[in-house]
């Protein structure tokens, strides 16, 4: 790799061992991907809190924050001081609700020791947003912009909704990357490789939430790792459409980028997508391939049943106008005995919901309203749960390979009549 003088003085240790390390697990990367060169990045999103599953090991416990990020984040196996870090940073989606940490199932000392961990990151200057959506709650990229982000959802939204430029990146090169403002430029960094190669002929409207998330799973399905364009988009679609489609989409697939010609960022017409090239693949997502796609998303659930015990809204994290929505559609209504009703949003959000009164009406409704973390990330659920229920592509893609469940797919209104009354209604498509 060429490296700048300002890069080689980090390698050698001029400042400081920890960036040191984190300078020679750049260049490992870096060389092992074919990267010539680093770039510049002053925007950061990882995952640096620990809980007890990441500190203990069969052989050994870490007893120590300099040694879980030097070993867990940097890949070194001396223990170095971490400094404050360099790069603005943002924590991503944690373990724990410090809120409702006890219906997490967690214990006291549990719950102690992801404290620790936060207060660990707030120290060194990691910005606690601890949510799966950072674009919701004050990190906006702008086009154009060099970011190391992890979290497969936000990363597509960030370069296809933005325009901003960052490769899916790992707990690792986000640690490392935060200590020297340093990435490979490799991927989607350059923008000769942000053109479009297969193009998708949608033949269906896709207008609800649900429309987008079951495009989304198909799309990912078909072009893999890809960059999708789509053809036949007659609406604009909003943050919550694209939120969902990108996140099903870099589910089913590895899609971190796609283009909408006259809405995404970077493709005012479908020539400019493909950069005046030919599609490579094309598919058509007609009424058959909706169908599908909806049967595939609910295949998990085939023989268990009506019985529904967890509902699960906010994958990736809900917008304020989505918890609104799950408390109109709650009004007067109360959720079913044996049956939980959990939304997730962002702790910005959520204390903004906490003014508006909905936190309470969700209370009020036997619903809770949670932050920072989601059942995938804290591996939790009620005691019991055998079957969920979510309006996420991407929640009952994981959840139940995660957590050994039996998972739903449907809109937000099936969800919610699903928790009001214990039992799955049924998708009208």
């Amino acid at each position: 790799m060429r490296l700048t003088d300002t890069d080689r003085a980090m390698l050698d240790g001029a400042h400081g061992p920890a960036v040191g390390r984190a300078m020679d697990l750049l260049v490992r990367y870096g060389q092992a991907l074919g990267a010539e060169q680093l770039v510049d990045t002053n925007n950061v999103c990882g995952a640096n809190i620990f809980g007890a599953r990441h500190l203990n090991y069969p052989a050994r416990t870490i007893t120590s924050h300099d040694e879980a990020f030097s070993e867990l984040s940097l890949d070194s196996d001396e223990v170095v001081e971490v400094p404050q870090v360099r790069a603005y940073s943002c924590q991503l989606i944690g373990p724990m609700d410090s809120r409702h940490w006890e219906l997490q199932g967690l214990s006291r000392q549990a719950r102690d020791a992801i404290a620790d961990s936060e207060s660990y990151s707030g120290r060194h200057g990691i910005h606690l947003l601890s949510t799966c959506t950072p674009y919701q709650v004050g990190n906006v990229p702008v086009r154009g912009e060099h970011c190391a982000w992890m979290e497969s959802s936000a990363v597509v939204y960030i370069n296809s909704v933005l325009g901003a430029r960052s490769n899916v990146e790992g707990r690792e090169s986000t640690g490392a990357a935060m200590l020297t403002r340093r990435i490979p430029y490799w991927g989607l960094h350059d923008p000769g490789n942000r053109f479009a190669t297969d193009l998708v002929d949608v033949r269906v409207e896709a207008e609800s939430v649900l429309d987008w998330g079951l495009l989304g799973y198909f799309v990912g399905s078909v072009v893999q790792d890809r960059i999708p364009a789509l053809r036949g988009i007659t609406t604009t679609p909003d943050l919550v459409r694209l939120k969902h489609f990108g996140a099903a989409a870099s589910s089913s697939g590895g899609v971190e980028l796609y283009h909408i010609p006259g809405v995404t960022a970077e493709a005012r017409t479908e020539e400019e997508a493909f950069g005046g090239a030919e599609p490579r693949r094309v598919f058509g997502y007609g009424p058959r391939e909706r169908r599908e796609t909806y049967e595939a998303l609910n295949s998990t659930a085939a023989g268990a049943g009506d019985d529904i015990d967890l509902v699960m809204i906010g994958c990736p994290h809900a917008t304020m106008e989505q918890v609104r929505q799950v408390c109109t559609l709650l009004e007067g209504r109360r959720v079913a005995d044996g049956t939980h009703l959990w939304v997730f949003t962002p702790s910005q959000i959520r204390a903004l919901a906490d003014r508006n009164g909905f936190t309470e009406r969700l209370a009020a409704a036997g619903a809770a309203l949670m932050s920072d973390t989601c059942p995938a990330i804290g591996q939790f659920l009620p005691d019991g749960t055998r079957v969920i229920a979510t309006d996420s592509a991407k929640q009952v893609h994981y959840l139940p390979a995660i957590m050994g469940v039996q998972g739903r797919f449907g809109s937000v209104e099936t969800c919610v009549e699903a928790a009001v009354t214990g039992r799955w209604p049924g998708e009208a498509l």
